[in-house]
């Protein structure tokens, strides 16, 4: 693969919290979920976001989420891969799929709001 096929790649496999704010606030279909353990989700996470921890993904858990919407995984970021492991399984379960760039923890330091609770 050559660079530039390389980084058109990764664009197209991945997003950052401003592209996701931006999709969010023009009423894109996103969904974004949470692949972290529900704990995790519970103390703090994505507003709008849906838990689903990565282990969890499957037809029966995922049959209301709409299959033409675009698929946002996220978890915490650096050493954490569970939003890797979820954009997997969503894409074999047959979604459009992108991971946040280096997750949640991004999302916060970029200033954008969290919430608390289930």
């Amino acid at each position: 693969m050559d660079q530039k096929a390389f980084y058109e790649a990764k664009l197209a496999y991945e997003i950052d919290a401003y592209d996701l704010n931006a999709k969010r606030e023009n009423g894109d279909k996103v969904f974004v979920l949470d692949a972290r353990s529900h704990e995790a989700f519970t103390e703090e996470h994505i507003p709008g976001a849906i838990s689903l921890p990565h282990r969890k993904m499957s037809k029966a858990t995922t049959a209301q989420i709409d299959r033409n919407a675009l698929i946002v995984t996220y978890c915490d970021g650096i050493g954490c891969n569970a939003s890797t492991k979820g954009a997997l399984r969503m894409l074999g379960l047959g979604f459009i799929v992108r991971e946040l760039q280096v997750g949640f923890v991004w999302w916060k330091q970029d200033g954008y709001p969290t919430v608390a609770g289930s």
